[in-house]
C-alpha cells in the first residue's frame, strides 16, 4: 500500500533493489487533489485559519473535478524527453505552461466549477478579477506564479490560476515514464523545475524512512537524502526547528549554510499528513523560523498571502 495518498504505489522489489528507492515518485492527478480537499477540510474546524482553510478544501474539491474532466495532455516527443533528461535539465519546462492553452482552459473550467461554491467575499471579487483579464492578461499572471514572482497586491486572484496550473502539470507529469527523470539540482523538480512545496519521510515498506521533496507544482516527489539541505545540497549546520509543546510530526529544516529552511512533514508518524495542506496549517512554524532569521525555501502559491 503506498504511504502518500495521491501517489502511484511501490512495487515489491527484491532485497538487492530495497536499497535503492525510486528516484521519482508520479502524482496520480485522478486522486490527489481530492484526497488534499479531505486533508484541508479535517484541518480547518477550530483552527486559526479555518476560514481559509476551509476556502482551500473547495478550491481543491474544484481542482479534483478539473483534473478528471480536462482532456488528455499533450507531451513533447520521446526524442526531446531523453535529450532534456541527457542534459540534466526539467523534462516539462514550466515556464511553458504559461503560453500552454490548457492552462487558459484549466482556469476558465475552475472558475466554472467554482460558481456556485460558497467562498469569502474577497475571493469571489478575485476570482472576478482573474476572470476578467484578457489574454495577454491571463498569459502575465500564469507566468508570475510560474516564476514566483506574484505581485503582493495581486496575490488573491493568482491563487485561483496557481491552482489551474497545478492540475495541468500534475495531469502532464503523471503522464511520464518515471524512469526518464535525473537529478537537475538541488531544490529543482527533475519533472518541471518547480521548487519544492515541503518534504516528507515516508512510511512504505520497501523505503521506510525515505525521503521526498515534493514540487509546489506538479506534485512530482524525488529523492533526496535526509540531514542534506533541499536548497544549497550542504550537511554542515542542518537542525531541527519545531515549536514546542505541540507533536513534532512537522520540523523545520534549517541550513546555516545557506540560511534557508525547508519543512519535513514525518509521515512515519502521522499517515494523514498531506504536503500542500499541513504547509499551510503549519504556518506558525513558518513565523518561529523566519523570526529567528532563516528565510522559506519552499514555496506555496496559497502561503503567498500570509
Amino acid at each position: 500500500m503506498s504511504d502518500a495518498p495521491g501517489f502511484a504505489p511501490f512495487e515489491e522489489v527484491g532485497i538487492a533493489e530495497r536499497d535503492k528507492p525510486p528516484f521519482i515518485r508520479l502524482p496520480l492527478p485522478e486522486t490527489l487533489f481530492g484526497l488534499r480537499a479531505m486533508r484541508f477540510a479535517a484541518l480547518a474546524p477550530g483552527h486559526q485559519l479555518e476560514p481559509y482553510l476551509s476556502f482551500l478544501a473547495a478550491l481543491s474539491k474544484a481542482q479534483d473535478e478539473l483534473a478528471r474532466t480536462l482532456p488528455p495532455p499533450a507531451l513533447p516527443t520521446l526524442g526531446e524527453l531523453r535529450m532534456r533528461a541527457a542534459n540534466a535539465m526539467p523534462l516539462l519546462p514550466r515556464e511553458d505552461l504559461a503560453d500552454d492553452p490548457a492552462a487558459s482552459a484549466a482556469l476558465d473550467g475552475l472558475a466554472k466549477l467554482l460558481a456556485g461554491v460558497a467562498m469569502p467575499d474577497l475571493a469571489r471579487a478575485a476570482l472576478e478579477r482573474a476572470m476578467a483579464v484578457d489574454d495577454e492578461g491571463r498569459r502575465a499572471m500564469f507566468a508570475a506564479v510560474l516564476a514566483d514572482a506574484i505581485p503582493v497586491e495581486a496575490v488573491a486572484e493568482h491563487i485561483f490560476a496557481a491552482a489551474a496550473l497545478q492540475v495541468v502539470a500534475a495531469r502532464c507529469v503523471a503522464q511520464l515514464d518515471p524512469l526518464l527523470p535525473q537529478p537537475v539540482a538541488d531544490g529543482v523538480c527533475p519533472c518541471c523545475g518547480g521548487p519544492p512545496v515541503t518534504s516528507s519521510i515516508v512510511a512504505d515498506v520497501n523505503v521506510e524512512g525515505v525521503r521526498y521533496v515534493q514540487c509546489s507544482l506538479c506534485a512530482a516527489q524525488w529523492n533526496h537524502v535526509r540531514v542534506k539541505c533541499v536548497t544549497c545540497g550542504s550537511t554542515k549546520g542542518i537542525a531541527y526547528q519545531a515549536i514546542e509543546g505541540i507533536a513534532d510530526t512537522i520540523k523545520a529544516e534549517t541550513c546555516d549554510e545557506c540560511r534557508t529552511y525547508v519543512k519535513i512533514l514525518n509521515r512515519r508518524k502521522d499517515t494523514e499528513l498531506e504536503p500542500v495542506a499541513d504547509d499551510i496549517a503549519s504556518l506558525g512554524l513558518d513565523l518561529l523560523v523566519t523570526e529567528a532569521g532563516w528565510k522559506r525555501a519552499g514555496v506555496n502559491p496559497f502561503l503567498l498571502g500570509y
